[in-house]
């Protein structure tokens, strides 16, 4: 499926997002796992990600993580930010998109961030009609996939850039130095 990666109608798209779906490693974290001689595992996260779930709370716009991963080591943070949604231990993440429409959204009120093949197919489905985005170190194929593309990398910020983004599409006096219009290289 081939969406249009320059909609027109971008503002009036984001007027009508009421869920934000995140991937988590790649996304939040920056991929990387750190694992003791014992086996436990750490990831870290960034605050300034946190906030970005915050404000998209704050302007009525829900936020869930949709991830491969077991619930471990996502759940406290996830439940820390008072995500409304946590889909753990996924392995199709576009088959998965009927369970997020069953809870009462349409795919127009839908925005999916993502970083690498295994999103493709959700960021096609969801693009389609909703507004997607990546991080700036997600892979070439996501990088050419979405409407919106970070500066950003992974676990450093890009959440929270695509909540900014999405909040001054819906309010241009919120921009907080960020561009109001879905941000594309076309030479990319």
């Amino acid at each position: 499926m081939v969406i249009d990666l320059y909609p027109r109608d971008v503002a009036q798209r984001a007027q009508r997002i009421r869920l934000v779906v995140t991937d988590n490693d790649g996304v939040l974290t920056d991929g990387t796992v750190y694992v003791s001689p014992a086996g436990e595992q750490m990831k870290t996260y960034s605050v300034r990600d946190g906030m970005g779930v915050e404000r998209l709370r704050l302007a009525g716009i829900s936020t869930g993580v949709l991830t491969r991963e077991p619930p471990a080591l996502i759940a406290p943070r996830a439940h820390k930010l008072e995500m409304r949604y946590l889909w753990t231990s996924v392995r199709d993440k576009h088959a998965h998109l009927t369970q997020i429409l069953a809870e009462g959204y349409q795919l127009d009120e839908l925005a999916y961030v993502g970083d690498d093949l295994n999103d493709l197919e959700i960021i096609q489905a969801i693009g389609a009609r909703g507004l997607t985005a990546a991080p700036g170190d997600a892979m070439p194929r996501i990088r050419d996939a979405v409407h919106f593309l970070c500066d950003a990398t992974g676990g450093r910020g890009a959440f929270r850039e695509v909540a900014e983004w999405l909040l001054a599409l819906r309010d241009p006096h919120l921009l907080s130095g960020g561009d109001s219009h879905a941000k594309r290289d076309p030479d990319r």
